[in-house]
């Protein structure tokens, strides 16, 4: 008799998860990865796996091809809440040559002497990955690109999302209360588009519409989650200041006790019922605490959201992945530059090995606008240092030092501005993705998408500081004008600043034309250093070479980095660092405003009309030379 799988609903899946009872070990498994409306990467050899009674032989058929395994002794399979499901079963697996992309179904059908199991519908096309914290997650059916929901009748884009599933270790089956996209695979429509990522859903059907073959989209985002639990295990020993972090978050979890924990938090409850008249709760189950009081089980922990939710599946071959992020690691004491930008260039080669591909594309859509007010000459700085552009600035740099410009992107997204800590507008993210994906990875000729703008010279000349870049950078909004640089002297301190183009005349703009920004400030009078959209929602209006869907990138021409702990151990709930941050603002705040007013009101009125002598570009600095 063939058995289908039972794909049963979140709601009840929770209720028999509560449910008493003692489970048992089917005789014939499939990783929870293959389920019916599956699309299988093309172009690479497809693996099947599962587990079965040790010994048996496992037949697996897929679309005409047959290949077979013997199951291997019986071992623990790692799965939180569900190892009694597969006790005394071993594994297998088999592997079947490439196939090219196809629109027409297959089945397949895995069988041993004691059971079969069958899948239908399965596509062969292309599999990407939507990887990251909350804004990644973040559904379509609340952005402002909600109305696409209703174009989402895509039968050839597939959709599959994983949450939740934290845990200490690497594991090794998804459990079943993870996957929300109805137990499975399901198929793009009005209603399973709404619920889900609104990155995720706008970059494949796009790509899916372009390239006119299957898609199949994979969301394992996690709301909360730092880019610490994102990087796989094995990938922490590689560097002094992840091998710190990760040998301090292990002997947490050597010292952590939750008999200890579980009656912690029930006094907490306990104090909290009383302070509202209500019933006293029920002590906490110590093997099954909220994974945010667990060492090695928070979102912000080493590793935690790879193990259950992205190297869950290693095997299952992939094209791609996207990766948006960023919002925890700016809060407080998390916000550690330096180690973030190692962390970027880990968490990319160890899914590459993991999935074993060296060339494997990765997009970083970069940390977005926190939605706060845009920044302007009354709130440039306000009283905290801005510690969202530190964060960008480390992505970028993170990617670039994997050495791969082909296969890689850095896509800056603070300028899709919006309100609140969940922006709406994410329409533009996963279009950019898209378009970076089939111009650099498809090769499709009428998308366009342009390398990177490179800054290559830097001079001072009297009080203006002179940029030069290796290609022309444009406004976005018809304006003439380069909005969103700031400009500080030797004592570090950050004003807006005014900024124009060199002019080189009509006959030369194709050669040196917008090339070359002069930045200036009658505020700073000796110029060591600028930065571009350099704060928590900056503004900044620039483009690469003027295509709209290329915003230029944040960056600073100094190297005064970040006041942040080099001790692991030090929490944010400390907030020293915090505090210090905060106390250097508001120093530079009062600063300003002190200056600013000794200048007098005519000296100001002068930010909006100041011009200086044009200063043409040598052709040396264009090449490189500083």
């Amino acid at each position: 008799m063939i058995v289908k799988r039972l794909r049963l609903p979140a709601i009840a899946l929770s209720l028999l998860a509560a449910c008493p009872v003692v489970a048992r070990a089917a005789p014939l498994k499939l990783h929870n990865i293959f389920t019916d409306h599956m699309v299988i990467q093309r172009g690479k050899p497809i693996k099947v796996w599962g587990w079965a009674k040790p010994g048996e032989t496992v037949s697996v058929k897929l679309g005409g091809e047959t290949s077979g395994a013997t199951v291997q002794a019986a071992a623990p399979v790692e799965v939180f809440g569900h190892a009694r499901e597969y006790a005394g079963l071993g594994r297998w697996e088999v592997t079947f040559p490439a196939r090219e992309a196809s629109i027409e179904p297959i089945q397949l059908l895995a069988s041993t002497g004691d059971g079969k199991l069958e899948l239908q519908d399965i596509l062969i096309g292309d599999v990407w990955v939507m990887s990251g914290q909350s804004n990644m997650a973040f559904p379509l059916a609340k952005t402002d690109g909600s109305d696409l929901a209703v174009q989402a009748h895509l039968p050839m884009l597939r959709l599959y999302s994983i949450t939740g599933n934290e845990q200490a270790s690497l594991q090794d089956d998804i459990r079943p209360e993870a996957i929300t996209t109805d137990g499975g695979w399901v198929i793009s429509s009005p209603e399973t588009a709404r619920a889900f990522s609104a990155i995720g859903y706008v970059f494949g059907s796009n790509v899916q519409r372009s390239l006119g073959i299957p898609i199949g989209v994979i969301k394992n985002a996690r709301g909360g989650a730092s880019i610490e639990s994102m990087v796989p295990l094995h990938k922490f020993d590689e560097h002094p200041l992840t091998k710190r972090y990760a040998d301090d978050v292990k002997k947490q979890m050597a010292e952590f006790d939750p008999e200890a924990e579980a009656d912690r938090m029930w006094e907490i409850g306990k104090a909290r019922a009383k302070r509202k008249k209500q019933p006293e709760p029920e002590r906490p189950d110590p093997q099954n605490l909220r994974s945010w009081n667990v060492p090695g089980k928070s979102p912000s922990d080493l590793g935690s959201v790879y193990n259950g939710c992205f190297g869950v599946f290693r095997g299952f071959n992939i094209k791609g992945v996207l990766f948006h992020q960023g919002f925890n690691n700016t809060l407080g004491n998390n916000c550690r530059p330096k180690r973030y930008r190692v962390l970027a260039r880990l968490m990319v080669e160890g899914i590459r090995e993991d999935f074993e591909d060296s060339d494997l594309p990765f997009a970083i859509v970069g940390f977005c606008a926190d939605g706060k007010a845009a920044q302007n000459p009354e709130n440039f700085e306000g009283k905290s240092i801005a510690t969202g552009p530190y964060i960008r600035e480390s992505q970028r740099l993170g990617l670039a030092d994997v050495g791969d410009p082909e296969n890689t992107v850095f896509i800056p997204a603070y300028d899709v501005q919006s309100q609140g800590l969940h922006p709406g507008k994410k329409r533009e993210h996963g279009w950019r993705a898209a378009k970076w994906a089939l111009s650099e990875i498809y090769d499709l000729k009428d998308v366009r998408w342009l390398d990177p703008i490179r800054l290559i010279s830097t001079r001072v000349i009297g009080d203006v500081m002179v940029l030069g870049f290796d290609m022309r950078v444009h406004p976005d909004d018809g304006s003439s004008i380069p909005r969103g640089f700031s400009i500080a002297g030797e004592d570090g301190r950050f004003y807006m600043a005014h900024a124009r183009y060199a002019d080189y005349g009509k006959e030369n703009y194709w050669t040196h034309g917008h090339r070359t920004i002069q930045v200036w400030s009658p505020l700073v009078d000796e110029p060591v250093a600028v930065r571009y959209g350099w704060g928590t929602a900056p503004v900044g209006n620039l483009t690469v070479a003027g295509q709209q869907d290329q915003p230029f990138p944040s960056f600073r021409t100094d190297r005064w980095d970040l006041p942040e702990s080099d001790d692991p151990a030090v929490s944010a709930i400390d907030g020293s660092v915090a505090k210090q941050r905060k106390a250097d603002a508001e120093a530079r705040l009062e600063e300003r405003k002190l200056k600013e007013a000794g200048m007098g009101r005519e000296i100001l009125e002068r930010l909006k009309t100041l011009s200086v002598p044009l200063v043409p570009q040598e052709d040396a600095a264009r090449k490189g030379g500083k």
